[in-house]
């Protein structure tokens, strides 16, 4: 199942390392941070419990999980979540769907994406008639790709649209019997 999103987000640029110094586990000479908090063993509850509530004031904590999750990073608390909580995520990375993600790569920002996101930006520079040298420009491909995924794109449209003019009428209409109140289900 693809997980959807359409949140507005910051999201980091590929080799983008700046929203760390924004980050709260930055220890500063009038805030010092232990980074060891942060690296606790499953049994260190406290250590568990202090990370994730400085997580939990940190502003770019969900680029943080993205990072972790998109470098595969399996140790310690990283946005807000521990090693446990983020292996189900790690699993599920590759259907990520996150429209913002999308909206921000076909904007022209250099966006780390999934297949599920590489294949709606193809379809949403499809939509918008943007030529090949674009899109090869955005997903970082040559202009022969870009040109096989326009037609890839064309051919699953022109089939969507030809499976649903030929989809047989409901069987409501099929009977040419008239609508009665039965069809239409109750109200809530």
């Amino acid at each position: 199942m693809t997980t959807t999103t359409i949140s507005p987000a910051r999201h980091r640029s590929l080799g983008d390392h700046t929203w760390q110094d924004q980050a709260v586990c930055q220890g500063t000479e009038y805030n010092p941070v232990d980074p060891d908090v942060f690296f606790p063993e499953p049994d260190e509850t406290g250590k568990i419990a202090t990370a994730k509530s400085l997580c939990g004031q940190c502003p770019v904590r969900r680029v943080c999980l993205d990072a972790a999750l998109e470098g595969g990073d399996t140790h310690g608390i990283r946005g807000g979540m521990t090693e446990e909580e983020r292996e189900p995520l790690h699993e599920k990375l590759a259907s990520r769907l996150d429209y913002s993600r999308v909206n921000a790569t076909v904007a022209g920002r250099d966006i780390h994406l999934t297949k599920a996101e590489r294949r709606a930006v193809v379809r949403a520079a499809y939509r918008h008639d943007l030529p090949e040298q674009r899109l090869a420009w955005l997903l970082k491909i040559s202009e022969e790709h870009a040109k096989k995924l326009y037609r890839e794109t064309r051919r699953a449209l022109r089939n969507r649209d030809l499976e649903q003019t030929t989809k047989p009428a409901s069987p409501a209409r099929a009977t040419k019997r008239p609508l009665g109140r039965d069809d239409f289900g109750t109200a809530a």
